[in-house]
């Protein structure tokens, strides 16, 4: 991808001058905000590729405006917080975001995230399709288009959730474990992935199925870890 846009929003001037000179010397066009509403603003003027937002800010916070920004957008998005906590973790996880690191923290990590997430966004990478379009019932994904249809209707993932969505969809039937999904999926070694892996499957649950108390498609094996139904 060339001429890659990246919008940092955090309300810390600091912060965010740091992580636009780090991104600059990757090569990457950065866009500053200092709260929720400016980012939002600027991803309706500007062609916007991945987005690093801060949690506690003035006039929307993070939170507010990652839910925002998922209603008619699937920009990839790293949550950045001085919170550690793993509720805010899985707070951020749940409305959206595709990533989460914690304040202090190291430009290197950042950088890596970064690529990571831009590399998700623009292939699939090891799970690049044999076919364009998986299908199991009514579950339907188009890679060429990147849409994903229930029994007809629309249900719009964020990227890390389709290409897990994907990932199992294209290999239906064979469970895997959470840390083999983390790895087939981040494209990196699993550290303590539970986490991030089980909040991602159950939003997916929610979107895909008619009733997510009883699956119809993604299924949890207990004890083994999560497959697509062969339908």
């Amino acid at each position: 991808m060339t001429d890659v846009n990246i919008l940092v929003c955090d309300d810390d001037k600091e912060i965010v001058d740091a992580i636009g000179i780090y991104l600059e010397n990757e090569g990457y066009q950065i866009f500053k905000a200092f709260h929720g509403l400016e980012a939002i603003e600027l991803i309706a003027k500007h062609e916007i590729h991945l987005i690093i937002m801060d949690i506690m800010m003035p006039k929307m916070d993070g939170i507010r405006a990652t839910m925002k920004i998922r209603e008619e957008n699937n920009i990839p998005l790293i949550m950045l917080s001085a919170k550690s906590e793993d509720y805010d973790k899985i707070l951020g996880l749940n409305i959206g975001a595709d990533d989460y690191i914690t304040k202090p923290f190291n430009p290197l990590e950042l950088i890596a995230r970064v690529k990571s997430q831009l590399r998700r966004y623009t292939t699939l990478g090891s799970l690049e399709a044999k076919t364009d379009v998986y299908q199991t019932g009514g579950l339907v994904i188009d890679d060429e288009s990147k849409s994903v249809t229930v029994d007809g209707e629309q249900v719009h993932l964020t990227p890390v959730q389709y290409k897990i969505l994907t990932f199992l969809t294209a290999n239906a039937g064979r469970v895997f474990s959470i840390e083999e999904i983390y790895e087939k999926v981040w494209n990196e070694p699993s550290f303590r992935p539970e986490n991030t892996v089980t909040v991602h499957i159950r939003k997916i649950r929610e979107k895909i199925e008619i009733n997510p108390k009883e699956p119809k498609y993604l299924k949890v094996v207990w004890g083994i870890g999560y497959k697509i139904e062969k339908i």
